[in-house]
């Protein structure tokens, strides 16, 4: 099963070498990573430097510069337009595969039934701080929820079913999923394809990407009639309670806080999305995200 990578890049040149190294020592055996492209949209630091470097010693690494920076939504577009498979890998250029990784997220394509995959994202983020714990609690949450109806984020897998996406989306993943969905294709979540991600360390950039993740979403909802999994309040509250961490009361502030800060998002989102007619199409970038993944 040959398959692409593709990965979307600003300003990544912390993780981006990591990334590509990751990305070159997979294990595989059911499936052949042939094309690596990364697209690298209006990036000002060492980027595209690190990925020409790369690509020097694998030729299966493609960088396509954008001179300016377009948003996410328009490197996926390269990247379905520049990809010879019909099985594409879309990772976030700062977070880093575990070595079996894209193995195990393609492995469900071998039935014809599945158009998408996603994997299992772990943070590195310290539990026993608030943010940290408010980071491992929405991820936990996805996880749970994954398990019974799959939701994907950060690094995904789907049939190319579609020749590109709307270019004024936030949430893109969300828009894939629906894609796949629309053709009546399964979506299968993947909890043993480990993928680790660096949340946001401070309570000021945890509300602003879940701010913008809520508008994504609310945007999503408008012009497709479709609502990811993990948005329902049906499917995450339930759940919610049973990480409630009822053995440890100094962790219960931290519980409270991180659902109260999720409420506050939401709202903010929804002010974004209806009052202010907001597009998060080129986001700022949340500086502590980017942080080293060893």
């Amino acid at each position: 099963m040959k398959i692409t990578i593709g990965i979307p890049a600003y300003n990544e040149e912390k993780n981006i070498g990591t990334l590509l190294t990751a990305l070159l020592m997979q294990e595989q055996k059911r499936t052949k990573i042939s094309e690596i492209i990364v697209v690298s949209s209006g990036s000002t630091d060492r980027t595209d430097e690190i990925v020409k470097e790369y690509s020097n010693i694998d030729d299966r690494i493609i960088l396509i510069r954008q001179p300016q920076r377009r948003g996410k939504a328009s490197a996926i577009n390269e990247i379905l337009k520049a990809s010879t498979n019909d099985i594409i890998v879309l990772e976030s250029a700062d977070t880093i595969p575990e070595k079996d990784c894209i193995e195990k997220l393609c492995s469900p394509f071998l039935d014809e039934k599945i158009g998408m995959t996603g994997a299992h994202p772990i943070p590195t983020n310290n539990r026993d701080t608030f943010t940290g714990y408010a980071v491992h609690l929405i991820w936990d949450l996805h996880h749970k929820i994954s398990l019974k109806t799959p939701k994907c984020g950060e690094l995904i897998a789907f049939r190319k079913l579609f020749d590109k996406i709307p270019e004024d989306i936030v949430t893109d993943e969300a828009w894939i999923e629906y894609e796949v969905r629309k053709r009546e294709y399964e979506v299968a979540y993947v909890p043993e394809a480990v993928v680790y991600n660096h949340g946001p360390e401070t309570i000021r950039e945890f509300i602003k990407q879940r701010r913008r993740i809520a508008c994504g979403h609310l945007d999503l909802k408008k012009r497709t009639r479709y609502t990811v999994s993990t948005v329902k309040m049906t499917n995450t509250l339930p759940i919610l309670l049973t990480l409630f961490p009822i053995n440890e009361p100094k962790k219960w502030v931290y519980f409270m806080g991180a659902c109260a800060l999720e409420g506050l998002a939401r709202i903010l989102g929804y002010y974004d999305y209806y009052i202010r007619k907001k597009k998060y199409v080129a986001w700022e970038m949340i500086s502590s995200t980017k942080k080293v993944i060893g």
